[in-house]
């Protein structure tokens, strides 16, 4: 005989259903009633009414949370469809965030019985099995770790997608990093602000015309094309994506900018200048690049920066960084370091000034942006959303949803403070500078 169960605010369920069985398992594991409304692939539902709700689309779902339990097993259903938040994602995420909070479920341990009921539900209802096959989307890297094989097989996963895809997300520049919002104008745009983040860099590192400049991480070539086109500067950029080269190489010939910008596929650890410490730049950025390089070798990229500028010579340098870190994944969570940027390592912001500085740098100035980001990404959202049609065309259902996560959780983190940026600015010490007393930014 089926029977039925309620609880305030709970709509009664037969106790027999999927969803129902799946609840109660579940209960141990969040501390109480589910987060969300629960409906699972046999129609049932279970949960708050008023909860955002959760569609576990097929069994694969279960099974992938078995197989990879927490945040990795559920983006991986999430960007196989085998999950459907049938909500706004980002107002269903931040209601999960404020819940698991509130109940302090970091700190929850089931006991050994949950863990075994949890497994007998699972049996019951037919979600274990061997793990389903990782989605298309998620990154396989191999080699040493930060070795120059493995770095450009990473940054090649997530930067060469198209060209064609990240223009239809960004701006017209291609600025990939946070901007630099300085009006609360309704017609001042992500364009405007991405404009004014450039002009922020060059003026930091005190860019005038005929300055040798070199951009380290140079992307879509938005600050290299900038310094040469509005500050005279004579710039050298250097990235390993092939696709970004291409672009920027193909910018450079339609801007008339050639003999004025030289764009190298090369890492950064084999700039010739730096190597032979021959010929020093003038001034140096890396923008959003830092995270990229890990923890063991940041010394080396510190290093390289010290050695590219001349003494006297400025240094900037934007990086994200995490206010705390989380154990066993430096990179952001398994989800980023799965499906965004394998291998990226952010630490708390103090932690990089010590690394610059043990590389012979003087830093000047640590300018924090973290709300800016949040503005930015809201703004590569919306251009996101009015693309969503072509951009599934570029690369199927399944990145678009990889993307989708990606933005709305970056957003997130940058609003509640887990995530920061900041501009580092420097100088290289053994000369006199010229870094005003008075700053104007």
């Amino acid at each position: 005989m089926t029977t039925t169960q309620s609880r305030p605010g709970l709509s009664a369920v037969p106790t027999d259903s999927v969803a129902a069985r799946l609840e109660a398992a579940l209960r141990p594991f969040v501390g109480g009633d589910l987060p969300v409304r629960l409906r699972a692939w046999d129609g049932s539902e279970a949960g708050p009414e008023d909860a955002p709700l959760l569609e576990l689309r097929t069994q694969d779902a279960v099974r992938r949370l078995l197989w990879h339990p927490g945040e990795l097993g559920a983006a991986q259903a999430y960007v196989t469809g085998d999950i459907e938040v049938h909500h706004d994602l980002d107002a269903a995420l931040t209601h999960v965030w404020s819940v698991a909070a509130e109940r302090g479920l970091s700190g929850v341990r089931p006991t050994p019985a949950a863990f075994v009921q949890a497994l007998r539900t699972a049996l019951g209802v037919g979600a274990v099995g061997k793990p389903p096959a990782l989605p298309t989307s998620q990154a396989r890297v191999r080699g040493r770790l930060h070795s120059k094989l493995r770095d450009r097989r990473a940054i090649s996963h997530h930067y060469d997608l198209s060209n064609e895809f990240y223009s239809l997300i960004l701006e017209p520049q291609m600025a990939y990093s946070s901007a630099y919002w300085r009006s609360e104008e309704a017609s001042y745009t992500l364009e405007d602000a991405q404009r004014d983040k450039l002009d922020l860099v060059c003026q930091k590192i005190g860019l005038e015309p005929g300055m040798r400049f070199l951009d380290v991480g140079c992307g879509w070539g938005s600050l290299s094309l900038h310094a040469a086109e509005h500050f005279g500067a004579q710039v050298t950029g250097v990235t390993i994506a092939a696709e970004q080269k291409r672009f920027i190489d193909a910018r450079i010939r339609e801007r008339g900018l050639e003999g004025r910008v030289e764009i190298r596929l090369q890492d950064y650890r084999v700039i010739p200048e730096v190597v032979a410490q021959s010929r020093p730049f003038d001034a140096v950025a890396s923008i959003e690049m830092g995270e990229h390089v890990g923890e063991q070798n940041y010394g080396a990229y510190a290093q390289v920066l010290h050695d590219a500028v001349k003494p006297g010579g400025r240094v900037l340098i934007q990086q994200m960084s995490r206010a705390g870190r989380r154990k066993g994944h430096p990179g952001g969570g398994p989800f980023i370091e799965s499906f965004i940027a394998p291998d990226m390592h952010m630490r708390p912001v103090g932690e990089t000034v010590a690394f610059l500085e043990r590389g012979g740098l003087e830093v000047r100035d640590v300018h924090g942006l973290r709300e800016h980001y949040v503005l930015t990404v809201d703004g590569w959202l919306q251009n996101f959303e009015a693309n969503l049609e072509r951009l599934t065309e570029l690369v199927g259902e399944e990145v678009v949803r990889v993307w989708r996560l990606y933005l709305v959780g970056g957003s997130m983190a940058f609003r509640d403070g887990r995530m920061g940026v900041d501009q580092i600015l420097m100088v290289r010490p053994g000369a006199s500078h010229t870094l005003p007393p008075v700053r104007n930014w």
